[in-house]
């Protein structure tokens, strides 16, 4: 088994951790008696030559034959051999997709080499690792010509369902690999003639394997689809090594097979069936569709409302949520929602979140006061399924992520119902010891506006403290209605040094001197920076004396600093001739689809220059019109990045006529 594995010059190779010197030993261990240290060794190795991928390391074309002899020994334990045609796989995958740089020279001369022994293993006794192996067939890059018949003939023999169906996927990757060989038309022919095989999961496997050739057959066999991914016969997938996974994971890994908005395949699933975790992936699914199109909407939303009265919490928890990432265009399923508000069953989730706590977020993206009651219990509660921060997710195509937000960014977009609201908030200002809970009310207070105006009092008591002074002071620059009392202790901070209580002195009394000293000391001391920025844009013709800095910072690279010093110059100066331009450059990829969180400030500086602004709005006119939803975040703040761009784009386009 160990052929040649001491001629190799391991310390002179790499890996993703350094010099390959270890390998050898993992390898061993991957072999010996103590099955659970085999696997150990087996996922170390794992971990050491694939990673996360990227690029194939020197030291993977060195351990490809020891790989595959560990892969076909039966006195290795089988657990160990699977994870190492796992790494093969990977490994053969990563190759056909990394650029020439990111390849090592020696890893297609020692695939060709070990290739014949990859057949072999298409004929092993144990069922797993023929299906590791058709699976490593499938997605490494050798032709038509050189794996189809091997295959073929794995077909004509197999037995076993699973296995049966990882050959059919991997005889539809395989004869689009050219040249495909004289095999070519006796597989397509046979994938075809499955399209009418007799059991459900076959048909599902030919359509996934005939796809890539054919885009429309998705579409002409939604009804074979559906009938497959409904069926209990769909658990089989689990046992599969190309899919492994549960239902959601077909669900998804199906939806993929549709291009564009439609919504026939969702809804086929969203019909009701006995199976929870069937209507689990059914939403799962429409909440993948609906982050990512619009038009959907108003397909999906009757099923997603059907849903709310399900006899699994962990469904009607995710139909309200889905009804909250919609918010408005949900808001005449406001009704059924409402019902949901004493619904405490608590999902299996590690935040225990409850259909209720979903309620509460829909009916306040909704704007519905019957979420207000709720959420002043749940300020006084310590237990809370909703985030504790503000948490970010990625924007995957297909995927939508299951999150609360955090209750500060629920009661942040409450403004119109900040009086019912306010003494609660009042109250947890005097009593909240924990920062983030302080600096996350005081966030919501200034972004209310004059609206929080009744909890100044309590803002002023925080201003005393060194400890809670500063977010004190963003909530009082926010409401701006702080006056006379504020101003003494503003101004002794102002005085010691604080441009933040500077600017809130600003905010609050009107007078702009203490704001301006602070701009000069961060001037001299540091250069202007992103928070000084704002300061001058919100200060005005009052800092027009930085105009030559804020013209040179309006070609900077960051993205950021150009939006906001651009803005700032146009709000100091007037100047429209370099801000406009430098405010444009941000979002010249937006017609395209792509969305950054710098566009929004941007879109909404320009909709304030106004008429002045109309290159941008000529730029940026098609827009709105875009089905795909401008997002760069996943989960629910994907849908209110959408909400937010394009009520910007709108002010925009007003304001240029």
């Amino acid at each position: 088994m160990w052929e040649g594995i001491d001629a190799v010059d391991w310390a002179a190779l790499a890996h993703n951790y350094g010099s390959a010197e270890d390998v050898p030993d993992l390898l061993r261990r991957c072999a010996g008696p103590d099955p659970d240290d085999a696997v150990d060794a087996a996922f170390d190795v794992l971990n050491l030559l694939f990673h996360q991928g990227g690029w194939i390391c020197s030291a993977a074309p060195a351990a490809l034959p020891s790989l595959l002899r560990l892969a076909a020994s039966p006195v290795v334990p089988l657990p160990s051999r699977r994870v190492v045609l796992e790494l093969v796989s990977r490994l053969a995958a990563e190759a056909g997709r990394v650029e020439e740089g990111f390849l090592d020279p020696g890893w297609r001369p020692a695939w060709e080499q070990a290739l014949p022994k990859v057949l072999v293993l298409l004929t092993d006794p144990a069922s797993e690792i023929r299906r590791d192996s058709a699976h490593l067939l499938g997605v490494c890059e050798s032709p038509g010509d050189l794996v189809l018949p091997a295959l073929v003939r794995c077909w004509q023999a197999e037995a076993d369902p699973a296995t049966r169906l990882d050959v059919v996927l991997a005889l539809g990757k395989a004869v689009g690999r050219e040249p495909a060989g004289p095999r070519a038309t006796e597989v397509l022919k046979v994938l075809r003639g499955l399209l009418d095989a007799p059991d459900a999961q076959t048909r599902l496997a030919a359509v996934h394997a005939l796809a890539p050739a054919d885009p429309d057959l998705a579409v002409q066999q939604v009804g074979v689809l559906l009938e497959a991914v409904r069926d209990p016969s769909v658990e089989l997938w689990r046992h599969t090594s190309s899919v492994e996974g549960d239902v959601q994971r077909v669900h998804r890994w199906t939806a993929a097979l549709f291009t564009g908005p439609s919504p026939t395949f969702t809804l086929g699933l969203l019909r009701d069936h006995p199976d929870v975790d069937q209507r689990v992936g059914a939403l799962a699914q429409a909440g993948g569709l609906l982050a990512q199109w619009r038009s959907v909407s108003t397909g999906l939303l009757p099923g997603l409302a059907a849903r709310l009265d399900d006899p699994a919490p962990e469904v009607r928890f995710r139909a309200a949520e889905l009804l909250a990432c919609l918010g408005p265009a949900a808001v005449a399923h406001a009704d059924k929602v409402a019902v949901l508000l004493d619904d405490t069953a608590a999902r299996d989730s590690r935040n225990r979140e409850t259909p209720a706590e979903a309620a509460l977020w829909a009916l306040a993206r909704m704007n519905d006061p019957r979420c207000v009651p709720g959420l002043i219990e749940l300020m006084a509660d310590t237990r809370s399924g909703f985030a504790k921060g503000s948490a970010h997710y990625p924007d995957t195509a297909g995927l939508h992520h299951v999150v609360l937000p955090s209750i500060h960014e629920v009661l942040g977009r409450l403004a119109d119902h900040a009086e019912l609201l306010l003494p609660t908030i009042g109250t947890q200002l005097g009593a909240v010891t924990d920062d983030h809970a302080l600096n996350g009310l005081c966030r919501v207070l200034a972004g209310w506006g004059p609206a929080a105006e009744a909890v100044v009092p309590q803002l002023l008591g925080l201003l005393e403290n060194d400890r809670t002074w500063a977010a004190a002071a963003d909530a009082l620059a926010g409401t701006g209605v702080a006056g006379s009392p504020a101003q003494d202790l503003l101004l002794a901070r102002s005085n010691s040094g604080e441009a933040r209580a500077a600017w809130a002195y600003w905010k609050v009394c009107g007078d702009p001197g203490p704001a301006l000293e602070a701009l000069g000391r961060a001037d001299s001391e540091g250069g202007i920076t992103r928070p000084s920025l704002r300061m001058i844009a919100d200060l005005g013709p009052h800092a027009a004396r930085y105009a030559d800095r804020l013209r040179a910072l309006a070609a900077d690279n960051d993205r950021w600093t150009r939006v906001e010093a651009a803005y700032a110059l146009w709000a100091a100066t007037g100047d429209v001739e370099i801000s406009v331009p430098a405010m444009t450059s941000a979002v010249q990829e937006l017609p395209d689809g792509t969305h950054l969180p710098v566009m929004l400030p941007a879109v909404r500086h320009l909709a304030q220059v106004g008429h002045a602004a109309l290159p941008a709005a000529q730029l940026l006119r098609g827009v709105p019109a875009r089905d795909l939803r401008l997002r760069s975040n996943g989960g629910w703040r994907g849908f209110t990045q959408d909400e937010a761009i394009r009520a910007a784009l709108e002010e925009l386009l007003a304001a240029c006529g």
